[in-house]
């Protein structure tokens, strides 16, 4: 992995929220891959549960400032960045006062999903490719966990598909175990289209629950890790007939090797 670039998208990451599996692996997979002389940069979601103070996230001027159109509205984009204490590592957060200044990630007090978050995962998707255009940090591979983060590999394959920093770049999902019930907004798939986005297998979306985001986000990634024990048996069932390399399960004591591994022989191998 020495000198690679390696970009983690992630719904998740620790120490920011609280641990879980998607938080654990968005953090130990980069940790990883800096041991090993890679280059890594990692995005998520500022939610409004995240305690800017103790974490010491500060705004980029030079990266903010910029409004994204989402479903025919001006949306502004807001950068912020923190480093992860002893480990040389900085986090990008994506930020914007409509979709996450709420005290909470995706649910309200009930439990219920947040009515706006098929737009929030639209606005993640493209703030962090816009802001990676702002770098100009070109990655070898992108890695994405989570479910929020699942628009990322369908943006970059059709909506940003004649940008030339991502032209190399080989894009990894993690799959993982239920993360909602229910669906997102049944909009949805009008707003990707409002983005000239109508082809790549985007119609199942009409029906915005977790496994399709997660078709989706297959359909357009050029390789798969099942990151959970289990996971839903639909996404499963549709993983069996890919023609692209799959990464099956790994506990945390053998995920590094794994993905060390998958990455340099199968992923920066493909064509």
């Amino acid at each position: 992995m020495n000198n690679k670039r390696v970009l983690y998208v992630s719904s998740e990451v620790v120490p920011y929220l609280p641990e879980t599996e998607i938080s654990s692996m968005s953090f130990e997979a980069p940790k990883m891959v800096n041991s090993k002389g890679g280059q890594i940069r990692i995005f998520m979601p500022r939610f409004g549960n995240i305690n800017e103070r103790r974490h010491q996230l500060h705004e980029v001027i030079r990266l903010s400032g910029m409004n994204l159109v989402i479903n025919d509205m001006d949306m502004p984009l807001i950068i912020k960045v923190a480093s992860i204490p002893k480990e040389r590592i900085q986090v990008y957060f994506i930020d914007n006062e409509e979709y996450f200044k709420r005290k909470a990630t995706f649910t309200d007090e009930e439990g219920n999903l947040f009515p706006d978050n098929d737009e929030r995962a639209i606005f993640f998707a493209k703030g962090v490719i816009e802001t990676v255009k702002k770098l100009n940090w070109a990655p070898d591979i992108i890695h994405v966990h989570g479910w929020m983060a699942s628009l990322l590999p369908l943006y970059l394959r059709k909506y940003y598909k004649d940008e030339p920093l991502f032209t190399d770049s080989k894009i990894v999902t993690s799959v993982y175990k239920q993360e909602f019930d229910g669906t997102l907004d049944k909009e949805m798939l009008n707003k990707i289209k409002f983005d000239n986005i109508g082809d790549g297998n985007v119609e199942i979306l009409a029906e915005p629950n977790y496994s399709n985001l997660l078709k989706v986000a297959v359909d357009h990634s050029d390789a798969v890790v099942i990151a959970s024990e289990e996971i839903p048996a639909d996404v499963q069932e549709y993983l069996t007939g890919l023609e692209k390399p799959v990464l099956e399960y790994k506990n945390s004591e053998e995920f590094a090797d794994a993905y060390t591994d998958f990455y340099n022989t199968k992923v920066l191998n493909l064509g």
